[in-house]
């Protein structure tokens, strides 16, 4: 009676060491925002691309390589794109476009990674801006980690890209006289393990 009490306090205690190891594999990474960039992308009659940026930006990755899992939250502050020409970036916060007054942050929050190995080649989620909400993939042209050796910490990041249709979003301006409805993202991220 008593070997038996032991095995099955010895195969409680191993089967709770496995579940804190799995919990224990997920790390915290906070996203840097000095090397962070949203940009976006959008064409202009035809002719040229414009594009800007969001300047305020912060988020969280939590990620798992070994048992491919992950999930970011990345949130913007609409007020803070620039797109280097000061009348521009009014006239895209302003109710007309953006309506930052209104919806002062975008977010994007990811919760299926998809791996080759260890690198992260998609991350799928949803996407809220201008008060609407729409599922966004992120591609990765590339990931990678590596031992930052400033901050002495991991750092895992890489360059992700999508593509948004502007109006299903409720954001409509000039779609019928030469903007497209067809929006660019390309999000250059690193985040440091917490």
């Amino acid at each position: 009676m008593k070997s038996a009490s032991f095995v099955a306090t010895f195969f409680a205690a191993a089967l709770l060491a496995t579940a804190v190891g799995a919990q224990a594999a997920t790390a915290t990474y906070a996203i840097d925002p000095s090397h962070t960039y949203v940009t976006f992308e959008i064409g202009h009659f035809g002719t040229s691309t414009n594009r800007g940026r969001f300047d305020k930006k912060q988020g969280t990755v939590q990620l798992d390589r070994a048992a491919k899992t992950g999930k970011v939250e990345l949130t913007l502050e609409v007020g803070s794109v620039s797109t280097g020409f000061a009348m521009f970036d009014k006239h895209l916060t302003s109710p007309e476009i953006l309506d930052a007054g209104t919806f002062p942050t975008a977010k994007f929050v990811g919760d299926k990674f998809s791996f080759n190995g260890d690198k992260v080649t998609e991350v799928a989620g949803t996407l809220t801006l201008h008060g609407k909400t729409n599922p966004v993939t992120l591609k990765a042209k590339n990931f990678n980690c590596y031992m930052n050796p400033m901050l002495k910490a991991e750092v895992c990041g890489g360059d992700f890209e999508a593509t948004v249709v502007r109006s299903q979003f409720g954001i409509s301006y000039g779609l019928d006289w030469g903007f497209s409805d067809a929006v660019n993202l390309v999000i250059q991220v690193e985040a440091v393990k917490q």
